[in-house]
């Protein structure tokens, strides 16, 4: 056994249990459940999946999967396409498995993120078989220590009926001791999570599993996937300033000042840009307690705008990766990675009083979002932490571009087909054309500030027409009811919620 190995694999009796992933695979039947590390394409399991995709080749079978959030190397994709994935909760992002959910091929449980914990604890989700989870080493103890996220890993191992460790080589080695792993406990019976700061630490840095559990133990060798983001365009730099320019009305009325609040960015491209427009500001001395840490993250912190972050996974693009990660080291006193639950607990969430920008499928002129369903039906990701983040923060910000596939669909509507953040839990919207603080304002005063503000061009009048005709209704909250989905019923007959040409665009 070589060095490296011995390094990382420090138990004595666990290296007795090294096996093949095929091997592993051969444990799992059909009808079982498994618990598999990852969030957002970090940390996730890679050898055992893939094994059991080649497994399929012999004959059908079918498992539940339960992880973290979404699955990187191409797992998802390549277990729904053997059509192995009997249900998959609680998050995806890939189109292959997307495809399938909507086709019906396969059962998703989009969940709240922090809730997943929770639902495996009390046992009302169906008993865990296996856990398979990535650790970047296992201490002399037994304790594991994860890799480039925790995620469920923590509640996997502690109700699973059996245990596989993937111990990644190529992970790196400076990952150990940047995890604090706090188990609250079962509900009514905790205390409460004494977090009281970004740079807190209240538990250990190994996840503890009964080593009578650990079936066996996979080597492997395997960077994560890098995440899937684009740079920023014109348009989020612009979303980025309208964020900044109500930031500053914020530090100008005397509820913020230049160190603003901690800072939470849901993943994605959007998000990630407009955490990125920071980078030229006048703020400092930030924080960010987020779920996922993302390339503008570590920009944030080489620049010295960000002195911690806390997270559950690090997610970087293929450059950002191979910059970051062989100087790890240099980040210790200013990063910690946790579980999901504790992440995105929203006890610790209001506590820190949190600023949360996450990113709308579509938002309609009352304010509720859509995070999840194109058109009301088809599934694209999932809620993820975006209502874990936005029911609890100190300002929850949703950003979305105006309109999308080049002006056809507008991202305003009368009324989002799907709800995923009712207007109660939404205070600032922004697009590129400007933002609207919603807070302490009347639905009717709602519609108008996001008419005027949010709304692109092509789409103000039409809407404008839409609003005067059911504010004659009356009502609350007015609507025409029998139009209210119009525009997605015209983009489903014509291609364009585009009804005619405004007046004020016409020649």
């Amino acid at each position: 056994m070589n060095s490296r190995i011995t390094e990382q694999l420090r138990n004595m009796e666990l290296q007795k249990k090294i096996v093949s992933a095929a091997e592993a695979a051969s444990w799992i039947e059909d009808g079982m459940t498994l618990g598999l590390s990852g969030f957002t394409r970090a940390g996730d399991a890679k050898a055992v999946p893939m094994a059991l995709v080649d497994k399929a080749k012999d004959g059908p079978f079918k498992v539940n999967v339960y992880t973290g959030a979404s699955l990187g190397s191409d797992i998802d994709k390549l277990m729904a396409e053997a059509g192995i994935i009997h249900k998959r909760l609680p998050f995806q992002a890939d189109s292959s498995m997307r495809r399938k959910i909507n086709e019906q091929e396969l059962l998703f449980t989009d969940q709240h993120l922090s809730h997943v914990a929770e639902m495996v604890r009390s046992e009302v989700l169906n008993p865990i078989d296996f856990a398979i989870i990535e650790a970047v080493a296992i201490t002399e103890e037994g304790e594991i220590i994860p890799s480039t996220s925790v995620g469920n890993s923590t509640i996997f191992l502690e109700k699973a009926n059996s245990v596989i460790i993937e111990l990644n080589l190529a992970q790196p080695a400076a990952l150990e001791g940047m995890h604090d792993i706090y188990e609250p406990g079962e509900q009514g019976k905790r205390l409460p999570i004494a977090l009281t700061s970004v740079d807190g630490h209240i538990g250990s840095t190994g996840m503890k599993v009964d080593l009578e559990k650990i079936k066996g133990i996979v080597l492997t060798n395997d960077l994560d996937s890098p995440s899937t983001i684009v740079p920023p365009d014109e348009d989020t730099a612009t979303m980025a300033n309208h964020l900044i320019e109500f930031l500053r009305e914020e530090i100008r009325a005397g509820r913020l000042t230049n160190q603003l609040a901690p800072l939470q960015s849901g993943i994605g491209s959007v998000a990630n840009a407009v955490l990125h427009g920071l980078l030229d500001s006048e703020f400092e001395e930030l924080e960010v307690y987020s779920e996922v840490l993302q390339d503008a993250v570590f920009d944030l912190l080489d620049s010295g705008k960000v002195r911690f972050a806390s997270g559950c996974s690090i997610t970087l693009s293929q450059e950002k990766m191979q910059t970051v990660f062989p100087k790890l080291d240099q980040y210790k006193d200013q990063l910690v990675l946790r579980p999901q639950e504790i992440s995105n607990h929203p006890e610790v969430i209001r506590r820190l009083g949190l600023i949360s920008i996450n990113t709308a499928l579509e938002a309609d002129i009352y304010g509720n979002v859509n995070s999840t369903h194109v058109c009301g039906t088809k599934m694209m990701n999932g809620i993820g932490g975006s209502g874990d983040f936005a029911r609890n923060s100190r300002l929850a910000i949703f950003v979305t571009k105006s309109v999308a596939k080049n002006g056809d669909i507008s991202s305003i509507v009368p009324f989002v087909s799907h709800v995923d953040h009712t207007e109660h839990d939404v205070d600032v919207l922004v697009t590129e054309q400007g933002y609207a603080d919603l807070r302490g304002l009347a639905p009717v005063e709602r519609a108008r500030l996001i008419i005027e503000n949010c709304m692109h061009p092509l789409y103000k009048e039409q809407m404008t027409a839409y609003f005067e005709e059911a504010l004659a209704r009356g009502g609350q909250t007015p609507h025409v009811l029998e139009k209210a989905f119009s525009w997605h019923l015209s983009y489903a007959e014509t291609g364009t919620m585009l009804q005619s040409e405004p007046a004020s665009l016409r020649k």
